[in-house]
């Protein structure tokens, strides 16, 4: 149902005042949960995208109590929702309600760009390693989201949105998000989510985790590189009877994808493929076009999903005709559980580290960084030279591991890995010392926008931040960029942090190393990132 007609706030000059601040311009879209308007932050003066929820109170056998209690959960776990915070979740910057309408909205921020399924619609398919950059900002999301307990519950191409100019991928409309354990009907026996997109055992009416998300991410990986959800069929009943029985055909047009469609798209959850390995087979298809197979379960076969064409007949619309070609019928699997596997850690709040170096194939340079500027730039002088060939050796007191991410690097003996979000840390018995990698696809500005954008936002990121500084540098002949600054402890009476961090762009991805130490062991600190980055290896 369309609310766009309701009159909300405080009506001036014909446009709509909400709290006293946002003014309601354009309307973006409208459905089940709600209509998105553009509008004003007039405290602020920016623009934002407002939200009016809609709870169903005025639907045929709906009650005020029925519509009360959608209220009370969608404000809850909007709420939830707010307290999400990664570079590929819609921010959201407030919740507030009008007494005197009783309606609420989400006040999010203003993504110009269009939607994935508008692309679709407007340009065709995508190609594989254009879907394996959506797709592995969109695991990265839903792993945030789900070591918090939040599940997306709707996730599909009309709720990603793909920024214009820098293509940054943006997970949104949580709306429909909900806690794990949560179940999938509601208490009146409404359907929540999209069918096309909806996990067997959601439909099942069991409890979804997050599994059933990566689900969700399976199908709409086939439905960016061949422009149909293979479960489109041509009624309700028609696509519950796909998503339970039906052969499932992985489009043709998958190509290295197949691999990763294969396994998300198993009907039993706890042989699906999770998060973590996801994010590393389409980090191989970024780096290399190709995707390693991905092992099944050691107490289960592998059923690999033969490839279909991209499109196919509907027959009766319940069903569409089966092609040429061998077809494994998958069964639904009934009350599973979920298979993903997530490692606890602390990223740490002490910030990111590295240390600035001009690398040339014989000639090593180290870089320090000298006092800032005022505009967070500046060239550090040569400290000290060597050869990279010696510098590769790990000295006596570290090893050298090879992590599951996809890289290899030497850390001193003791430290232990944890993994938060979308870095890896190996961190000191006392987890003072942290030394961090990840590995991200590239962003508008490369190397040096990143670390200029992460040095913008230090003071809302690390308390007490101070004597930041941005540094231009290459890495083994990579464009890279340094990033330096101090900040308080991670608690009240801790020794203030030294913080380094070289992010660098090499073949198709940006890669960066960092260290976070107190100021007391900033030499020991230096020392480990010199010799984590003298070892580092992609692949």
């Amino acid at each position: 149902m369309d609310h766009s007609h309701r009159m909300t706030g405080e009506a001036v000059g014909g446009s709509r005042l909400i709290a006293g601040r946002y003014r309601i311009g354009d309307r973006l879209g409208s459905g089940g949960m709600g209509t998105v308007w553009q509008a004003t932050d007039e405290l602020l003066d920016r623009q934002v995208a407002v939200k009016e929820l809609h709870f169903g109170g005025d639907e045929p056998g709906s009650t005020a109590a029925d519509a009360q209690m959608r209220r009370e959960r969608a404000l809850r776990e909007a709420r939830t929702v707010a307290q999400l915070v990664h570079p590929h979740v819609i921010v959201v910057h407030d919740i507030v309600e009008d007494p005197g309408t009783g309606l609420s909205y989400i006040i999010m921020e203003l993504i110009d760009g269009d939607s994935l399924a508008d692309r679709i619609a407007a340009e065709g398919p995508v190609a594989p390693r254009e879907a394996a950059r959506i797709g592995l900002a969109l695991v990265r999301a839903l792993r945030m989201a789900h070591e918090r307990g939040v599940l997306h519950r709707d996730l599909k191409p009309a709720n990603v949105l793909l920024e214009a100019g820098s293509g940054r991928v943006v997970l949104t409309d949580f709306g429909v998000a909900r806690l794990s354990g949560g179940t999938t009907i509601t208490n009146a026996g409404s359907f929540v989510g999209s069918p096309e997109y909806t996990a067997p055992e959601r439909m099942e009416g069991v409890g979804a985790g997050p599994a059933s998300d990566m689900w969700s991410l399976g199908v709409l990986l086939c439905t960016a590189v061949s422009g149909e959800s293979p479960f489109h069929r041509d009624s309700l009943g028609g696509v519950l009877c796909a998503v339970m029985h039906d052969p499932i055909q992985a489009p043709v047009a998958a190509g290295p994808l197949l691999p990763v469609v294969q396994r998300l798209l198993e009907r039993d959850p706890e042989r699906r493929l999770g998060a973590a390995e996801t994010e590393r087979l389409l980090l191989a298809v970024l780096a290399t076009g190709v995707a390693p197979e991905a092992p099944y379960s050691a107490t289960q076969p592998n059923l690999p999903l033969t490839p279909g064409p991209a499109a196919r007949p509907r027959a009766g619309g319940v069903r569409g005709a089966l092609v040429a070609g061998a077809l494994v019928v998958v069964t639904a699997g009934a009350g599973a559980g979920t298979a993903a596997l997530f490692l606890d850690g602390d990223d740490g709040g002490g910030g990111r580290g590295g240390n600035g170096r001009t690398d040339t194939a014989s000639t090593r340079t180290v870089t320090s960084t000298v006092s800032g500027n005022g505009n967070g730039e500046g060239e550090g002088p040569p400290a000290s030279s060597g050869t990279g060939a010696t510098a590769r050796t790990p000295p006596a007191g570290y090893r050298k591991v090879t992590d599951p991410a996809g890289f290899t690097l030497a850390v001193p003996e003791g430290y232990h890995r944890s993994a938060d979000n979308d870095r890896v840390s190996y961190m000191s018995p006392d987890r003072s010392v942290r030394i961090g990698v990840r590995q991200q696809i590239p962003v508008a500005g490369g190397p040096l926008g990143a670390m200029r954008l992460a040095h913008a936002n230090g003071p809302q990121a690390h308390p007490g931040y101070r004597e930041g500084k941005v540094t231009r540098t290459t890495h083994n002949g990579w464009p890279a960029a340094l990033w330096e600054f101090r900040a308080d402890g991670f608690e009240t009476g801790d020794e203030d942090r030294h913080t380094y961090e070289i992010a660098w762009e090499e073949g198709s991805l940006m890669y960066d190393v960092r260290v976070s130490a107190p100021v007391g062991r900033q030499d020991e600190a230096k020392r480990h990132f010199d010799t984590a980055l003298d070892s580092f290896t992609r692949g």
